[in-house]
């Protein structure tokens, strides 16, 4: 018999042939093929198994639910997507606060915009630097230019360190505002898209170290730095 499942924290072919050899292991399984692109893995086997058992032959990194054919998958998972995306909004938070210290003395808006701008940059592509492999692999399943020019994946990390660094010491900040408008107005396009053909990936804006899924979240996370560029060029 076959039976599907939904596996969170996949993010790349490795991820997907860790979870294969893992499941492959249990005892009554026949074959494994699991696609990190659709979030699903398809188990095989002789008898019977338990979710449960399947799982704890897992790396922690993933999690495994039912696979349901139905239109309220979305609404019934909305309570694990919030709890998944708990670490993004903590760490805009922190930035936030970081942003709101730093100009406490004498308060200006556009500092605080430009400091906000500079510690998102850095901070988020710290994360992505952590596993840079998997941040590549996971980026090129939606950013558009990411999937016609693979080199942009690998590169995009340090243009957002570059892009923080020039925000927070100040240097060309016309140029800065301009790429941030580009760059992430690029990836908003894959994001939408996304969202509109409800697909069921992981989102690369904190790499591959967190799993968080592709939300709206992720999309107004974008909107804002966009929008603060556009506020700060006019």
């Amino acid at each position: 018999m076959k039976t599907k499942y939904y596996v969170n924290g996949m993010t790349c072919t490795s991820c997907e042939a860790s979870v294969e050899k893992s499941l492959e292991a249990v005892n009554g399984v026949i074959s494994v093929q699991a696609s990190y692109a659709s979030a699903s893995v398809l188990v095989e086997s002789s008898d019977v198994l338990e979710l449960n058992q399947l799982q704890l032959a897992l790396n922690d990194k993933y999690r495994l639910s039912a696979f349901k054919e139905s239109n309220n998958q979305d609404s019934k998972n909305a309570p694990d997507k919030l709890q998944q995306l708990f670490p993004l909004f903590l760490i805009l938070s922190y930035v936030f606060a970081a942003s709101i210290a730093l100009n406490m003395d004498d308060f200006f808006y556009q500092s605080f915009m430009v400091d906000f701008m500079g510690l998102f940059f850095i901070v988020f592509s710290f994360f992505k630097l952590l596993d840079l492999k998997g941040f590549v692999s996971s980026f090129k399943m939606y950013d558009p230019l990411a999937k016609k020019i693979p080199l942009y994946a690998l590169i995009y990390p340090f243009l957002e360190v570059i892009l923080g660094l020039l925000f927070l010491f100040r240097i060309g900040i016309q140029f800065s505002l301009w790429m941030t408008v580009i760059v992430l107005g690029i990836t908003t396009i894959g994001v939408t898209r996304s969202l509109l053909s409800k697909q069921n990936i992981t989102c690369a804006c904190l790499g591959s170290v967190l799993n968080l899924p592709m939300t709206l979240a992720t999309f107004i996370e974008n909107a804002i730095m966009i929008l603060m560029a556009i506020i700060m060029l006019l």
